[in-house]
């Protein structure tokens, strides 16, 4: 029961903020004439129901005359039932589509937000997968969620109209048993409720480990789906290793995991259909076994009525059974729900990691230089890794970060870059300032070729000529008539040319603030040179931070800065100055 409510807690959490939005009012309008819809479909199985009685009454009695009425009013209902069906199918489709779309928006904002999908990778695994989060997930909560809520909405109406039904019929069709007639008011409602409510605990007790079945399963697909990208992604290394036996070996144990869990859900779903299965069937002779020794024992009944009976006992114990119908949905249902609730509590925590007064935080500074007054950066696990104190990066000056391998230099740059919330202190940035990070691997966007520079910019901020002449400054004029080709472009382009465009996409931007993580280490140290030289040309302005081992690179910085070892961790501290070219 605890899980149910905490269930129905986070559907609540999820599904209002849809109803409280920009797109309430056609979503309200859409969901109240879908509710409206139900109720008259439920209305006209009472309708049918009652017919039944008529219908075949008059077959028995082989009344022609009030056959062909009957006929005549089945028609009418039928098409009734036939277009009402259809606009119920089209508008639970439209709100599913708008519905989805909204929340699809909604979590690609809060998760591609100022680096909050970065930061949710460093809270932990909570959110797993995110792409299966926003594509599968979402499409099944919405679909399983209109589906159940209109479906219990169903069988909570057809419970109230048709037991009253069948409560009238039972005071005038009495209970025979052994040839005796024995007066039980509403016998036949009280067999569905006990048939229904046995058959739901079983079905409880037999289906209730599907729930963490599903999840799990839904968890194993995702990471089998992700290590199949991340192959792809890395063909050429893989190939170049020679590692096709290695990934087999890890994408056949993951998947092996997959089969593991499915035959788990197979196992359960088998023993779970062999009751439901079973209690289906038994329903059906069920209410004729009340009701037939009247039929003809003690003859108190018309065909008519003892068909209305049985139709109107359906009815109340399928109400009474949605939970038993509805179980296997059920259970993939709040698997999803539980993911849904993960994803948005790892949001949750992402933010509130980065709201966190106690972490590493951003204020405006004084005057025009980025500064580090009193700063540590830690890991996630708490140990200090770099410390800085009353360390500047002043307008328009180069300089050079040294450090052994491990030490920390990048994950300084990302907490300046305001992505690493880990320690404590203020990292101090002019306002309004630009700053750009570029890492060893730049990171190019499928597409074409024009939107990868000018990337995170938009290709229409950057002209086409303009593009071709950073192209061909830095040394890729063989590219500068392909800016409209679409392609996987850190796939094709060796490193060394991603890299090239990388400092084509800085000259592009001229950020204030330029942080080079060894953004030029896998060129030759002439190529390397001749770009740090356009740098000056091009941006003279801009304050140039790099992380480097090569000595060629004290050439080009005006200020060397090394991390040193400071008990347990590494320090900032100024090197001695050496002359820029």
């Amino acid at each position: 029961m605890n899980n149910i409510r905490s269930t129905l807690a986070s559907v609540w959490r999820i599904a209002k903020p849809y109803f409280n939005s920009e797109d309430k009012w056609p979503g309200r309008i859409l969901l109240a004439t879908l509710i409206a819809m139900e109720l008259v479909s439920v209305g006209l199985d009472v309708l049918i129901n009652q017919w039944r009685n008529r219908f075949y009454t008059a077959l028995q009695d082989k009344d022609w005359d009030t056959f062909k009425r009957e006929m005549l009013v089945f028609c009418m209902l039928a098409a009734a039932a036939v277009v009402l069906g259809i606009y119920q199918l089209y508008l639970n489709q439209w709100l599913q589509i708008r519905w989805r779309n909204w929340m699809t928006s909604k979590y690609l904002r809060e998760w591609v937000h100022g680096a909050n999908h970065y930061r949710m990778q460093l809270v932990g695994d909570a959110a797993d997968n995110p792409d299966q989060r926003i594509t599968d997930d979402i499409k099944l909560f919405v679909g399983q969620t209109l589906a159940i809520g209109i479906g219990l909405l169903n069988a909570v109406v057809s419970l109230a109209s048709f037991v009253v039904i069948l409560w009238g019929l039972s005071t005038i069709l009495p209970l025979v048993l052994f040839g005796v007639d024995i007066s039980i008011p509403g016998y036949l409602v009280w067999g569905a409720i006990i048939y229904a409510v046995l058959g739901t605990a079983l079905t409880q007790w037999i289906g209730s480990p599907l729930v963490n079945l599903n999840f799990d399963q839904q968890r194993l697909e995702a990471d089998f789906r992700f290590n199949l990208v991340r192959v792809r992604e890395n063909a050429e290394q893989i190939a170049l290793l020679k590692g096709e036996s290695a990934e087999r070996e890890r994408l056949s144990e993951r998947f092996g995991r997959v089969i593991g869990n499915w035959y788990g859900i197979m196992s359960r779903t088998k023993r779970l259909t062999a009751f439901t299965g079973t209690y289906a069937q038994a329903a059906v002779v069920f209410p004729f076994a009340l009701a037939g020794p009247a039929y003809f024992v003690s003859k108190t009944v018309q065909l008519g009525a003892l068909i209305q009976i049985a139709e109107a006992f359906g009815k109340v114990q399928d109400a009474l059974s949605f939970f038993i119908s509805a179980y296997r949905t059920m259970a993939e249902w709040r698997a999803v729900v539980a993911r849904l609730d993960g994803f948005e509590g790892s949001i949750a925590a992402a933010e509130k990691l980065a709201d966190d007064p106690a972490s590493i935080h951003a204020k405006p500074a004084s005057g025009g230089e980025i500064a580090l007054p009193q700063l540590l950066v830690k890991l996630p696990n708490g140990a200090p890794l770099v410390s800085a104190n009353r360390i500047s990066f002043r307008p328009g000056e180069r300089a050079l970060v040294t450090g052994p391998s491990g030490a920390g230099k990048s994950t300084l740059f990302r907490a300046i870059a305001g992505i690493w919330p880990y320690g404590n202190g203020a990292i101090e940035i002019p306002a309004n300032a630009t700053l750009m990070m570029l890492p060893q691997r730049p990171y190019l966007p499928i597409g074409s070729l024009h939107d990868a520079v000018v990337y995170p910019g938009e290709a229409a901020q950057f002209d086409a000529k303009r593009v071709r002449d950073v192209l061909t400054a830095v040394g890729l004029p063989q590219f500068s008539t392909r800016l409209d080709e679409e392609a996987h472009w850190n796939r094709m382009l060796s490193l060394g040319e991603q890299q090239r465009l990388g400092i084509a996409r800085a000259l592009l931007h001229v950020p204030q603030f330029l942080f080079l993580d060894e953004a030029t280490a896998s060129l030759d140290e002439p190529s390397e040179a001749a770009l740090y030289r356009l740098i000056d040309e091009e941006l003279p302005k801009t304050t140039v931070v790099s992380i480097g081992h090569r000595s060629t690179l004290d050439a080009f910085h005006q200020r060397s800065i090394a991390l040193v070892r400071d008990g347990d961790h590494f320090a900032l501290r100024e090197a001695a100055r050496v002359t820029a070219s």
